[in-house]
This record gives structure tokens, sequence and C-alpha cells, in this order.
């Protein structure tokens, strides 16, 4: 795991918001910074390797930079890459970054949450073992997500209100391509990077 920002002190509960930031928007920073009350610690995390697509549009580059922008002057959030893309894989890299104190926390909404659960990973109780390594804390989106009941005390409800429900990364992109209105859905640091990458 390569570190662009860092925040200071060791965290004991940690924060994980991975994702392909094409580009971040306002629904990742409120994600995270509606995490902030049950962690210390929130880590951005961009994969070089996208698990189940390719770059495409903007550089790994410029999200990073677009990224950071939107990070600036947040003192208990930091920005990373990662090797892997994977849960399970981020996982091991914030271990080795973190050390073993640290209890991990992804972050997702509901849709996100839903998919990891029901992914195939080739064992029936694979999903449960990972939740022995890390937990979740999910936002409702489009709806809450009930987890099963062995489950429950690694997925934690995160409280984010439905103003994001309309924010996405592709809304921005398809928003940019029609020539409508989205500076409102991307940071306001963040959105000069934006419109030279995403709207030339």
């Amino acid at each position: 795991m390569e570190f662009f920002q860092r925040a200071h002190g060791q965290p004991s509960q940690l924060g994980i918001l991975p994702g392909a930031f094409n580009p971040v928007t306002v629904a990742h920073l409120a994600l995270a910074r509606a995490a902030l009350g049950m962690v210390d610690e929130i880590v951005l995390v961009l994969p070089r390797v996208l698990p189940h697509k390719e770059y495409s549009g903007a550089s790994f580059e410029e999200r990073l930079e677009i990224l950071r922008a939107a990070a600036a002057g947040h003192t208990r959030f930091s920005i990373a890459a990662s090797q892997g893309g994977l849960f399970q894989e981020i996982a091991r890299e914030c271990r080795q970054a973190y050390g073993p104190e640290p209890r991990l926390w992804f972050l997702c909404g509901r849709d996100a949450a839903e998919r990891i659960a029901g992914w195939d990973y080739g064992a029936p109780d694979a999903f449960p073992r990972m939740l022995r390594e890390f937990g979740l804390l999910v936002a409702a989106r489009g709806g809450e997500y009930l987890p099963a009941g062995r489950c429950a005390g690694a997925i934690l409800r995160l409280e984010l209100g439905d103003a994001y429900e309309h924010v996405s990364a592709t809304e921005v992109r398809r928003r940019i391509l029609h020539r409508e209105p989205w500076k409102h859905l991307v940071p306001e640091t963040a959105r000069a990077l934006a419109q030279t990458v995403y709207a030339r």
C-alpha cells in the first residue's frame, strides 16, 4: 500500500473506503464523514488494478489527483493506492501498513454490501470468514441492508440520510457528456480538476 496522504496517529478503529473514484463525488465524502463518528481514521483507497473493470476515461494518476484535491484539509483522511482491488486484498495491505491492532471497517452502500455478501467465493463459509478479518459499515442506498443473523455483529448501519441517493460517479459522467449541471455532485475543491479531466 502506497500512501499519498496519511493521517497522524495510530487508529484503533480504521475505516476503509475503496473505490474507482471515477470521479470522487460528494456522496463518497459524505460516507467517509459519516463514518468518523465510529472510526478514528478513514483511508480512501484507489486500487491500481480494479477487480471487475478496466481503467477507462480518467487514468489512475488523474483519479488520484482529483481524490487528493477532494480530501485536502481533512486531517483524519488518508489516501492510498492498493495493489489489489478485492476487500480481502485491501484488508491484508491495510494490516501490513497499520499492524495487527486496528479493527478494520469497510464503508459501503447497501448495493455494494449485497454484492459482497452474495458473491460466489467458491466456499459457502467464505463471507463469514472474511467478516472475522473486517466488518462493514453500510449506508442505506435504495433501501436498508439487513444482514443474516450470524453476520449481524460485523455489519453495522451507517447513518447517512437519503440526500445522496441520486449521486454516483456514473451520473456525474453522464451529466458531463450531455452538458447538464454536474458540479454540485463533486466536492468543491475537486471541481476544477474534474472539469479538466472529464469535460475535455
